[in-house]
């Protein structure tokens, strides 16, 4: 069994459900799962563990991302992307001041209200399921964080386009923030074009389509530790490697450089492999998920 991270450069057509079940063909296992949906229609990076990578994957989930959209004002639909039913069409003018003075509006905290289409569970079911059964929910309103909103371009007209680029917390829902822009100025707005650019420090430039992966499985594989690289890291000599792979809990001195860091901590031996994940409990570090094995520390 391979252990790893696969950093995807998904294409439009395909689900994040597709990817990971082709990804499972591609390397000849099972336990494939991916962190952060991207929907269908959006492109760009997509972060897939395999192996021992899967249960790690909550911490590249957590990883702040970054998008680039195309919004188009004046059209509103029911799912707040180009894939919806239009629900209503009205002409509409603002000038490129009005659309930036808008945008700076929604940088830093704030709240969103998760759309219909969206894999959020209400009463157990995903509300996506809910709306195709005809159905619609009260949702109630989430506080996001966007550090950066940036208007690339506007192409002015009756129904004007701008090319958003985004920077944000986990959860931010940017088709949401499109119709949200569009109120702002005064009227309907769906995103009509989705790209992910980046999760955490993995960005498009090391991702791969789908067809580039099969014509090279291992070339695409990166190791644990790299996929851990985000996280604070502490190294451990041979003796302290072993107790990691047992689960053991240490004193916050007992590793060297946890007592200035806030964690959680990617625990690498000397040879910079990949032993754990610790979290820091009160006055100790406790292992929140250990990929180490005995067997393997020698």
């Amino acid at each position: 069994m391979r252990d790893g991270l696969v950093v995807v450069d998904k294409a439009a057509g395909w689900t994040s459900h597709d990817v990971v079940a082709k990804l499972r063909g591609v390397y000849g296992q099972k336990r494939v799962g991916h962190a952060g949906t991207l929907d269908p229609d959006a492109t760009g990076v997509l972060l897939v563990g395999l192996g021992r990578v899967t249960r790690l994957l909550r911490y590249l989930q957590e990883a702040g991302k970054e998008y680039r959209g195309r919004v188009v004002f004046g059209v509103a639909t029911d799912t707040l992307d180009g894939a919806g039913a239009v629900l209503e069409r009205t002409e509409m003018s603002f000038t490129r001041s009005e659309l930036d003075v808008a945008a700076r509006s929604f940088v830093g905290d704030i709240e969103q209200v998760p759309p219909m289409v969206s894999a959020l569970k209400v009463g157990g079911r995903r509300l996506y399921e809910l709306a195709r059964a005809g159905e619609e929910v009260e949702r109630v309103a989430r506080p996001v964080h966007i550090s950066e909103l940036v208007v690339e371009d506007l192409d002015p007209g009756a129904y004007p386009e701008a090319t958003i680029r985004v920077a944000c917390s986990t959860g931010t829902y940017i088709r949401t923030l499109a119709a949200d822009l569009g109120s702002a100025l005064g009227g309907g707005a769906h995103l009509g074009t989705l790209r992910r650019l980046r999760v955490g420090s993995f960005t498009l430039d090391e991702a791969r389509p789908i067809e580039a992966i099969e014509a090279d499985p291992e070339a695409a594989l990166l190791a644990p530790t790299v996929a851990m690289r985000d996280l604070e890291r502490v190294v451990v000599d041979l003796e302290r490697a072993r107790a990691v792979a047992h689960g053991a809990t240490f004193a916050a001195p007992a590793l060297v450089g946890v007592s200035e860091c806030l964690g959680p901590f990617a625990v690498v031996d000397e040879t910079d492999a990949l032993l754990a994940v610790y979290e820091r409990r009160g006055g100790g570090v406790k292992p929140a998920v250990v990929v180490a094995t005995e067997a393997a520390i020698s």
